[in-house]
């Protein structure tokens, strides 16, 4: 009987102790998670979504939508909140609360402020005329030109205006189409850990490419570059006056 006893006993320690660790690493993570999106418990964030640029009305692309629902999880798994409003509705400065932009600078003018004001080294074709360069980016002397259905770009980048004790980063989701905004936050909930432990709470600019969209749509996705350096950094005025017709950000 005590050797019953002693051995229920030793279960139960055992099986407390596994519990302990298990809570102690969940909470590890969550806690680490929260830093880098700078989503404590409880915090406010903000969803940015731009209009649908294929309408004349005020409507969201169904892409940007999924991209919506799938940050959507992630601020509810950090025990965060969020607010979801349009770009035009948008009209606060940027630290306070945790951002989430999507959409290029044609159909999102907070976007386009985003990239004037931290992004100076990227410009984007907004153009509506159909040609080569239509949408296309040009970060620093490097041009990425979109091949529709078959090799799209979209930026995503972590954005902090200082490294001051509760300052809030923005998240910034900059593709050529809808469907590369959803694919770029596919792929921060993928890789967030990894990113965190590259970059923990610096800022960075990635270019990902969107490998044949009209086959496997927003899953295929390539880390071309960290173009943080290019991004951040004003062209010389000369550079700047050859962008194509219509660019900027």
């Amino acid at each position: 009987m005590r050797n019953i006893v002693l051995g229920v006993a030793a279960t139960g320690i055992s099986a407390a102790l596994g519990w302990l660790a298990r809570t102690y690493l969940w909470r590890r993570r969550l806690r680490r998670k929260q830093a880098f999106f700078g989503l404590p418990d409880h915090s406010e964030s903000l969803l940015v979504v731009n209009r649908d640029a294929g309408s004349s009305e005020l409507a969201v692309h169904r892409y940007d939508v999924f991209a919506l629902l799938e940050l959507s999880a992630l601020i509810k798994d950090c025990g965060a909140h969020a607010e979801v409003i349009t770009q035009d509705a948008a009209r606060q400065g940027f630290g306070e609360r945790t951002e989430f932009c999507l959409g290029g600078p044609g159909s999102n003018r907070r976007m386009a402020a985003h990239l004037r004001a931290m992004l100076p080294g990227v410009r984007v074709n907004t153009d509506r005329e159909p040609g080569p360069d239509r949408l296309a980016f040009r970060i620093g002397t490097e041009h990425y030109r979109m091949e529709s259905g078959l090799a799209e770009y979209v930026l995503l980048a972590r954005l902090t205006a200082g490294r001051e004790r509760g300052t809030r980063p923005v998240f910034l989701f900059c593709g050529q189409r809808a469907i590369t905004n959803q694919a770029a936050t596919r792929y921060l909930a993928r890789h967030h850990e990894r990113l965190a432990r590259k970059y923990g709470g610096d800022s960075f600019v990635l270019l990902l490419k969107v490998v044949n969209s009209q086959a496997y749509g927003p899953d295929v996705v390539e880390l071309v570059a960290d173009v943080t350096r290019a991004a951040r950094t004003a062209p010389p005025a000369a550079a700047a006056s050859g962008v194509p017709s219509g660019a900027g950000a």
